[in-house]
C-alpha cells in the first residue's frame, strides 16, 4: 500500500534564471508545500514531498521516484518565491505532470497561484486529472477522501475535474479562518534541508554563509491592489490574515534549533504592515537570541521609524521596499502613491538603524516613457541602496494588468517560463509610448549601470568588504541572453 499524496515542488533554475541561477539566486524551501503537508498529516493523510527544484532533477526522475512511493495522488504545487514565480514555473510543472501521467499510475493534480488564476486554461492545457483552485489544504483533504470513495468529486470544494470528458468545477473552498490550524508548523522533516541557500545579497555580511536557509509565511494575502501584482489570486480578493506571533516564533525557533538555520526569509507579501503583528514576532525572536539574519517586504508608507532599532536588534537585517517608479503619474497609475522626498527619508532612516535596503524598481508600467524610466533609474542611483532589483512590467495571470493586456491584445511571451524576469524567452509589456524591446533593453542596461557604478562599488566595499565588491563584479560579468533582443532589427 502506497502513500495517500505526494506533493511536488517544480523548478528549472537554468530555464528561469539562465547563468544567474548557478551562484547568485536563492534556492528557497517550498514553505507552501511543507505547510500543506503538515495540515494533511494532522488530518490522518499520509504524505511525502519531492522538491524537484532543490534537487535539480528532471521530470522523468521525479516520476520514477513517485512510482516507488505508489501514491493515490501526485500534486504539483506551483508557488514561487515572488509574484512571478508561479507562472514562470508552469513550463516545468507541465512537463512534470506529463511525465507523471505517462510513467505512473497515480492521479495527477496541480495547484498554486497560477492554476488558481487560470484554472480552466490550466485544466485544458496540462496533462492533469484535477486542478486545485484556491489555497489548497481543504481541497486536497477532500480530494484524498474522494479518491478513497468516501465522497463524490462534485462535493470537493475548489476542485476542477473531468466528468465524461467535460471540464467541471465546484465552488471555491472557504478561505482558512484559523491560520494556526490551516497553516500549522510546516513539515520541514519532509524536505532536503541541506539543499537550500539564501540570495547572494541577503548574506553580504557573510557571503560564504548562505546555507542553510529557511522561508516562513506569517500572513496570507495583501490588502492593497497594485495593478501589476497577482498575489491575491488564490484568495479571490485583497485582504490579509495572520498566523499567531507565538506560532511563527516557534516555527523560526524550530528552524534555528533543529536545522541550524540563521538566514530566514519572511515570505509575506507585506510583513511590515500591522505593528501589533510584526513587532510581537520580532520581540519574541529578540528575547530568544537566535542571532538571525532575516529579510522581509515592506512599503515606504508602512515603515514606522520608531520601531527600526528594535527590528534590527531582533535580527531583521534587510527590508525589501516596493518603490517601483520615481514618477508620481506612472506610480499612481499603478495604484502606488508616494512622494520622492518621503522615499529618500524612509530609506535613510532604515539605513541609519543598521538595516540594509533592497529597492525594487519597475520599468515599463503603462504610462512609462524613456524619460520616466530614466527618472526611476536616476532615483535608484541617488538612493544607492545596498541592493536593487530592476523589473520589467509583466502581465502576470491573476493581476489586473493581465486583464488589461488580454483586452488590449498585447503579446505575451512564448511559453509560461517567458514570464521570468531573467529567462531567455522573457517578453515584457509595451507601454503607451514604448515597445517591449525598448523596455527590456533599458532594464538590462540599467542593471549593469547600477551594479558597475564606481559609487555603488565603493559603498559596497565600505560596508561589506572587498570580497563582496569582487562578488558583485563577478556577478555583472553574466549578461543575460534575450531572444527578443537578438531578433530585433
Amino acid at each position: 500500500m502506497g502513500l495517500d499524496i505526494v506533493l511536488i515542488n517544480p523548478g528549472d533554475r537554468g530555464q528561469v534564471y539562465q547563468d544567474l541561477g548557478k551562484d547568485y539566486s536563492a534556492i528557497e524551501p517550498p514553505f507552501w508545500a511543507a505547510v500543506i503537508a503538515a495540515y494533511l498529516r494532522n488530518n490522518g493523510i499520509s504524505v511525502a514531498i519531492i522538491d524537484a527544484n532543490a534537487e535539480n532533477i528532471p521530470p522523468e526522475e521525479t516520476a520514477a521516484r513517485i512510482n516507488g512511493l505508489n501514491p493515490l495522488l501526485s500534486s504539483v504545487i506551483v508557488y514561487g518565491s515572488q509574484p512571478s514565480g508561479s507562472t514562470q514555473n508552469m513550463t516545468i510543472a507541465g512537463r512534470i505532470c506529463k511525465a507523471l501521467k505517462e510513467n505512473t499510475s497515480s492521479k495527477v493534480a496541480i495547484g498554486g497561484l497560477h492554476p488558481s488564476a487560470l484554472p480552466r486554461k490550466t485544466m485544458e492545457e496540462e496533462a492533469v486529472d484535477f486542478v486545485i483552485e484556491g489555497e489548497g489544504p481543504y481541497t486536497l483533504k477532500g480530494l484524498s477522501e474522494a479518491l478513497k470513495g468516501k465522497r463524490a468529486f462534485s462535493e470537493v470544494p475548489g476542485l476542477w475535474y473531468l466528468d465524461r470528458g467535460e471540464v467541471k468545477n465546484n465552488p471555491p473552498a472557504p478561505l482558512i479562518k484559523n491560520l494556526d490550524e490551516g497553516l500549522p508548523l510546516a513539515a520541514w522533516d519532509l524536505l532536503p534541508m541541506d539543499r537550500y541557500r539564501a540570495h547572494n545579497w541577503h548574506c553580504f555580511d557573510g557571503i560564504k554563509n548562505r546555507t542553510p536557509y529557511g522561508a516562513v509565511y506569517t500572513s496570507l494575502g495583501c490588502p492593497y491592489s497594485c495593478v501589476f501584482c497577482c498575489i491575491n489570486a488564490p484568495f479571490g480578493k485583497p485582504g490579509i490574515r495572520y498566523r499567531s506571533p507565538g506560532l511563527v516564533a516557534k516555527e523560526i525557533g524550530l528552524l534555528a534549533d533543529r536545522h541550524g538555520i540563521r538566514n530566514i526569509k519572511i515570505v509575506d507579501e507585506l510583513f511590515v504592515l500591522d505593528e501589533r503583528h510584526y513587532m510581537a514576532i520580532l520581540d519574541l525572536l529578540d528575547q530568544r537570541g537566535y542571532g538571525l539574519n532575516i529579510w522581509a517586504y515592506a512599503r515606504i508608507d508602512t515603515i514606522k521609524t520608531v520601531h527600526l532599532h528594535r527590528m534590527k536588534k531582533a535580527g531583521l537585517n534587510w527590508l525589501a521596499l516596493g518603490i517601483e517608479s520615481a514618477n508620481p503619474d506612472v506610480r499612481d497609475g499603478a495604484s502606488k502613491r508616494m512622494r520622492i522626498k518621503e522615499i529618500k527619508n524612509v530609506v535613510t532612516a532604515i539605513q541609519n538603524a543598521g538595516i540594509r535596503v533592497i529597492g525594487n524598481f519597475i520599468f515599463g508600467l503603462p504610462d512609462d516613457t524613456f524619460e520616466t524610466m530614466q527618472e526611476t533609474f536616476d532615483m535608484a542611483v541617488d538612493l544607492n541602496c545596498e541592493f536593487a532589483n530592476f523589473y520589467c512590467a509583466m502581465a502576470y495571470p491573476g493581476s489586473r494588468l493581465f486583464d488589461i493586456a488580454v483586452k488590449e491584445g498585447w503579446k505575451f511571451p512564448d511559453g509560461w517560463h517567458g514570464f521570468s524576469q531573467h529567462s531567455y524567452e522573457m517578453l515584457p509589456l509595451p507601454t503607451k509610448h514604448l515597445n517591449a524591446v525598448e523596455v527590456l533593453k533599458f532594464r538590462d542596461n540599467a542593471f549593469h549601470k547600477y551594479f558597475e557604478a564606481p559609487n555603488y562599488l565603493k559603498m559596497i566595499e565600505g560596508k561589506f568588504g572587498r570580497d563582496v565588491r569582487e562578488h558583485v563584479q563577478e556577478m555583472t560579468k553574466t549578461r543575460l541572453k534575450r531572444k527578443v533582443l537578438e531578433d530585433a532589427p
